[in-house]
């Protein structure tokens, strides 16, 4: 995996980085949002994105 294609998700409830994805940034112009589980909150929380 490259690093440029590398995004990084963090949980909208407690700011944790729990996940590494990659993706396609010329086919895909806005950020990730996913629903995953937190291992912090212990629930599925929305991860978005972060640089």
């Amino acid at each position: 995996m490259s690093q440029d294609r590398l995004a990084k998700l963090e949980c909208t409830e407690c700011h944790n980085i729990n996940y590494h994805t990659s993706r396609n940034k010329k086919a895909v112009k806005e950020r990730l949002e996913m629903k995953k589980h937190c291992k912090k909150c212990k629930t599925h929380t929305l991860h978005k994105e972060t640089k």
